[in-house]
């Protein structure tokens, strides 16, 4: 078989079942798909393919999965940092939102993101925002792989001026997009149990499910969101989602910092599955989310980093490096979120977060190849004695030197293939100038 592409000489770290690491593996890649991942045991001259590419003892590995993040907030970064979260929303993001959001902004700040993530290894986001048509249009362009989600949300938002209309605009998306693009897969994002009603969750939880599509919210993410809804409802946020019938299998729960260990049992038995986001929930002091004590009831968790305007990157290799050490002081024990696990976190795990176990999240035959290459040839990466290890503690994100996305090269020896990335930033910072004005 002539193949598109093989991948030679680097450390494969496949991510399979068995957590297999190649010391010197061979990748190939025919119409987007994996094909083998071998050992190399002949020399590469004697494979076929249109393209080699010399990985120079580099690792390979799965293009990581930001399980929850919101791409135009990029044009939000460093607006309005070091404030709780209610101040931070109510007070600055939302009323930006109303007035610098719009069709335009939103394809600038998506392609500002995808950028960054490509330039950093992340192969695959899954967003929830608003004008989420003109995101999925930018995504696209980018050639990045993504689940979209159109917000709800129970007062006047960007692009739906009337409320009563979010939940029939997100299915508008979801029907605009679905089956239109192997690299998009929509869903429908209810912002939270504090902005939208029961009603509403449930009216926008009905449509997700009777389309096949992932429903997604923020849940539990502080002390104060939680006290709120104990006092209206008697129970806890969890609680009360589930017992408006929101919670199973293809429902996904971003944040959950303020949950017991009744909470948990209720996620594990509904097989709801978590996106951890560290480094915001540290910088907006939400506190730390029990998410050693969710694996170990078998609960999926995902990696994500949230919004440019509460991180304020979109770095996962940061996020790994900052979930393993925060679960470690917090738990008072350096054996907790190992490598391995936060590895998986970002990238197998991720993929049964968003629904898309089947078609990514390690490097197996039959799995798009969505891939990246890590430089090692540097001087914090030197020595290298445990690969995995490199990956959550010493790796950055500008260490990624080559991304394909189902076999098609978006970065390749650190330049973005067809990004024009200058201008995509001049454009951005032409945005920022007029926030500014309006926000300082």
């Amino acid at each position: 078989m002539k193949f598109d592409r093989i991948i030679f000489n680097g450390i494969v770290i496949t991510v399979n079942p068995d957590f297999d690491i190649i010391e010197d593996g061979v990748v190939g890649i025919k119409d987007g798909v994996i094909r083998f991942v071998n050992p190399r045991k002949k020399d590469i001259s004697q494979y076929s393919a249109d393209d080699f590419v010399d990985a120079n003892g580099g690792i390979v590995m799965p293009g990581l999965i930001n399980s929850h993040m919101h791409l135009p907030m990029s044009l939000f970064r460093g607006l309005a940092d070091d404030l709780p979260l209610a101040q931070w929303l109510n007070d600055y993001i939302f009323p930006a939102e109303q007035q610098h959001i719009s069709s335009d902004t939103v394809r600038i700040g998506t392609l500002l993101s995808c950028a960054e993530m490509i330039m950093n290894g992340t192969t695959t986001c899954c967003d929830g925002y608003f004008y989420e048509d003109d995101v999925a249009a930018a995504v696209i362009e980018t050639g990045l792989r993504a689940v979209l989600a159109q917000g709800v949300i129970d007062f006047p938002a960007p692009g739906v001026p009337d409320p009563e209309k979010n939940v029939d605009t997100a299915v508008a998306f979801v029907k605009k997009w679905k089956n239109r693009s192997l690299l998009l897969t929509p869903s429908i994002f209810c912002h939270s149990i504090y902005t939208c009603s029961g009603e509403r969750l449930k009216q926008a939880k009905k449509a997700a499910d009777s389309l096949g599509v992932l429903f997604q919210i923020h849940v539990a993410e502080t002390k104060g969101e939680t006290d709120q809804i104990v006092e209206a409802h008697s129970m806890s946020p969890v609680q009360y989602l589930d017992s408006l019938g929101i919670i199973n299998e293809n429902t996904l729960i971003s944040h959950a910092v303020w949950v017991d260990d009744d909470d948990i049992e209720v996620l594990a038995d509904r097989n709801a599955r978590i996106v951890h986001c560290p480094e915001s929930n540290m910088k907006l002091a939400s506190g730390v989310a029990p998410i050693q004590n969710m694996i170990e009831r078998g609960i999926c968790v995902g990696l994500g980093t949230d919004g440019c305007a509460s991180n304020n990157n979109l770095d996962l290799f940061a996020e790994m490096d900052s979930a393993a050490k925060l679960h470690k002081v917090f738990k008072k024990d350096p054996t907790v979120m190992d490598a391995k696990t936060v590895i998986k976190m970002a990238t197998i795990e991720g993929a049964k977060a968003i629904g898309l176990l089947d078609s990514i999240g390690s490097l197996e035959p039959g799995k798009q190849a969505d891939i990246i290459i890590i430089d090692i040839n540097k001087p914090h990466l030197t020595p290298m004695y445990h690969p995995e290890s490199h990956l959550v503690y010493a790796v950055c994100g500008s260490d990624v030197s080559d991304v394909f996305v189902a076999g098609k090269a978006l970065m390749r020896n650190y330049a973005p293939v067809s990004l024009d990335v200058n201008d995509i930033m001049r454009q951005a910072v032409s945005v920022s100038l007029e926030i500014k004005q309006n926000h300082k």
